[in-house]
């Protein structure tokens, strides 16, 4: 028998996972083409990646949400365990709570399903499946150390979002849908409404964002959000943009700004025209520093500090499979 031309990474402590992971188990027991490699921890994914090179698959299927995914990348990125030429194509299976890095490869619905489109595809020629994305290094910050690889940052209001949906609705054990309802009213009262409460997400914190064409940026917003996937949060694409930079929005603490954003990204014009408050911009390098204020990439949460920023940069691409819809 040949090398197995799959090799899958699971996390089990993903959330889709915990229903999902029994079947995918049986999957791969009646694939032997397929490497199944669990992990727990993302401490974990390391000594994987070592033993993933020494399969050599054809391709790496991550299974888990965006932060193993993250941490799969900055492996991949960082960690040398494959030889020049040898690093597998990377596909993603929706096995998350949001699922940003799935559903711009075009991949959504059951993973299972997912996965035996990928099997099968894995049987020819993967050429005119792969699509090259930049990746965002991240670097500096309060953590330190060495640079952190990723596709999406959230941060000022949106991070505080995002946390305030991980640490105070999920809980709550309800569906993902009600839960991003629930959220997504949160955020109306809190910042286009202006009501301030205990149980509403906070006030975002004073910013001061560095970016090649603006210069630098200060105050406080609703919105930060850097990416190189094609679609944005709110599933609209920046306009007028080069390919491969880091794509960067923010829109200022302003019920206008907000609004004016909001209804440019749903009709597609977004970054076509100049809005107060509204700042959209392509950069290869962007600076963030403020009072203790989070950003998320891809999961994981970083605080810029003053006197610490935080750097992103573009890291060299990797190849992704996409699902064609």
């Amino acid at each position: 028998m040949g090398r197995p031309r799959i090799t899958l990474l699971s996390n089990p402590r993903s959330t889709g996972n915990v229903a999902q992971l029994p079947r995918i188990r049986a999957f791969c027991a009646e694939h032997p083409d397929v490497f199944h490699y669990e992990v727990e921890h993302a401490e974990q994914i390391g000594d994987a990646m070592k033993t993933i090179a020494r399969v050599k698959p054809k391709l790496l299927v991550i299974n888990g949400g965006d932060g193993t995914v993250q941490a799969a990348l900055t492996e991949l990125h960082n960690g040398g365990h494959f030889a020049d030429g040898e690093v597998p194509p990377v596909a993603v299976l929706p096995s998350g709570k949001t699922n940003l890095i799935a559903m711009d490869l075009g991949v959504h619905g059951d993973p299972v399903t997912s996965l035996a489109r990928l099997v099968a595809l894995a049987q020819h020629d993967l050429t005119p499946h792969l699509v090259a994305r930049q990746m965002i290094a991240l670097s500096g910050g309060a953590k330190g150390g060495k640079p952190v690889i990723g596709m999406f940052l959230g941060g000022a209001g949106l991070a505080d979002i995002m946390l305030y949906c991980r640490n105070r609705i999920y809980p709550l054990g309800l569906p993902n849908g009600i839960s991003h309802v629930l959220t997504f009213f949160a955020v109306v009262l809190r910042q286009v409404i202006g009501l301030k409460a205990k149980f509403l997400p906070p006030d975002p914190r004073p910013l001061s964002i560095s970016v090649r064409r603006e210069g630098v940026i200060t105050g406080r917003f609703a919105l930060l959000a850097v990416t190189t996937l094609e679609k944005l949060l709110l599933s609209g694409e920046l306009n007028g943009q080069r390919q491969g930079t880091l794509k960067f929005v923010a829109v200022e603490q302003r019920a206008g700004s907000l609004l004016n954003a909001f209804v440019a990204t749903l009709r597609g014009r977004l970054g076509r025209t100049k809005m107060a408050g509204v700042h959209v911009e392509e950069a290869d390098e962007i600076s963030i520093e403020g009072d203790s204020s989070q950003v998320i990439l891809d999961g994981e949460t970083f605080s810029a500090e003053i006197g610490m920023p935080i750097f992103l940069r573009r890291a060299s691409p990797l190849s992704f499979v996409r699902l064609a819809a």
